[in-house]
């Protein structure tokens, strides 16, 4: 996925964003979703909020590259696409986008149709970001170690040298320390590690992931 690394919506909030054309309104919706379960329930949140519209038109992207879109009654590739394509422009992933449709009483045609369904979705990604609710997921590595006390203070510098995070001690006979690194960083930790502990492995390093670092 988009190299390494992402955005994607805080998880938790809502984004909205409104577009009307003619008596036609538009209501775009953005949440984070981690799963096509995830994205599905909250379509089925939206339309039972919506029930009286005439149009629920969802969009979905996910981390691993999966990605779907619906019309939802519209003409064909007048709605979910154009959602989809603002989505994927804003460079998002792990969201789901519902854009509810009040009809207006005027026909749009597909061009009108195409313009306010992105005008709608873009007004909602524009807003995720004001507020700052958009958070970028960086692949990092994270990984454990354990340690003598009298090596706390020496290994604390160690990690900010080579740009990494203390995420996590914890102080019972030896230290056990849980760091991050942005994949990649760690290697020079590790072979500093090596050097300090007299060649001894001491780190226990997990498989990358997306977060926020």
């Amino acid at each position: 996925m988009a190299g390494m690394g992402y955005k994607t919506l805080a998880a938790g909030v809502e984004a909205t964003g409104e577009f009307v054309d003619r008596k036609s309104r538009f209501i775009a919706q953005i949440r984070h979703v981690e799963s096509e379960r995830e994205a599905d329930a909250f379509i089925a949140e939206v339309r039972s909020r919506h029930h009286d519209a005439r149009h629920n038109v969802p969009a979905w992207i996910l981390a691993d590259g999966r990605e779907r879109c619906s019309d939802d009654g519209e003409p064909q590739r007048t709605s979910g696409m154009p959602t989809l394509e603002v989505l994927r422009g804003a460079g998002l992933a792990d969201v789901c986008c519902v854009v509810t449709r009040y009809f207006g009483g005027t026909l749009l045609g597909p061009g009108g149709l195409v313009r306010a369904y992105t005008a709608a979705t873009q007004e909602a990604v524009a807003a995720a970001e004001s507020q700052g609710l958009v958070v970028t997921m960086t692949q990092i590595t994270r990984l454990t170690c354990v340690i003598p006390y009298s090596a706390y203070g020496r290994v604390e510098r160690l990690v900010s040298d080579c740009a990494g995070k203390i995420k996590d001690s914890i102080f019972a006979e030896d230290v056990q320390l849980t760091c991050a690194f942005l994949s990649g960083d760690e290697q020079r930790f590790l072979a500093a590690m090596q050097e300090l502990m007299g060649g001894e492995d001491v780190c226990l390093v997990s498989d990358p992931t997306f977060a926020e670092f």
